[in-house]
């Protein structure tokens, strides 16, 4: 099974994809600007223009200079070896996913017993990290996987700790994937993910177990209903 990273062009991509195969827009439609695309998925310019030239380079959209993009008259049916390569993909973060929940939430109500002053103030910084660079989308991508690898090593339990370092790689890779789902789910800024981390940080403070478990629980099942929406449209 391919187990690769999902970029957040591959995940504009296939959104657009799918809007396009549903019929929002259809054969002759002018899509958004790339502005209002950058907008809209809450990505940077150039992720939407990679997206945007993939589209092309299979036939579904027509780029034209300084005259914006449009659906191709007879968009092709997408062959049988992409659908497989994009559910193969969509399959093993499912399965990761399920990991995290049971790794993640078990590590913040862990957390908010065991946390130190010390760990509680790295989450703090690491907090103020993500509300300086909301604009930044690589920068804020990398203090979110910091916060919840942070959140694990607060749990103070080295068993624990050694598994999430044993599977750091596939974790960091589905924290990228995850960043960008969730901003499709939310079709909001920076800000809203940014207030639903302060949230777990809260609870954690509070040292409130109950709640640091469940709102990093809820922070995970809401990607787990997008992927799942988006892999049986």
């Amino acid at each position: 099974m391919n187990t690769r990273p999902i970029k957040s062009s591959e995940w504009v991509t296939n959104n657009l994809k799918a809007q396009i195969t549903a019929g929002d827009w259809k054969a002759g439609d002018k899509l958004p600007s790339v502005v209002e695309l950058a907008t809209q998925f809450n990505v940077g310019r150039s992720t939407i223009r990679e997206a945007l030239s993939a589209l092309k380079a299979v036939g579904m959209l027509d780029i034209r200079q300084g005259g914006g993009t449009y659906v191709k008259a007879e968009a092709p049916v997408l062959s049988e070896e992409m659908q497989a390569d994009w559910m193969a993909r969509a399959e093993s973060l499912r399965h990761i996913l399920e990991v995290r929940k049971v790794l993640e939430t078990g590590s913040a109500s862990l957390a908010a017993r065991h946390r130190s002053e010390e760990q509680l103030g790295a989450l703090r910084m690491t907090l103020e990290e993500m509300q300086a660079c909301l604009s930044d989308e690589q920068a804020g991508e990398q203090a979110d996987i910091r916060f919840h690898l942070q959140i694990a090593e607060a749990a103070q339990n080295p068993v624990l700790t050694d598994l999430v370092r044993s599977l750091s790689q596939r974790l960091h890779e589905s924290m990228r994937d995850t960043r960008a789902l969730w901003f499709y789910a939310e079709r909001r800024s920076a800000e809203r993910l940014l207030k639903e981390h302060t949230s777990i940080f809260e609870a954690i403070e509070a040292r409130d177990e109950h709640q640091a478990g469940l709102r990093m629980e809820q922070h995970i099942a809401k990607v787990e209903r997008v992927l799942y929406e988006r892999t049986n449209r």
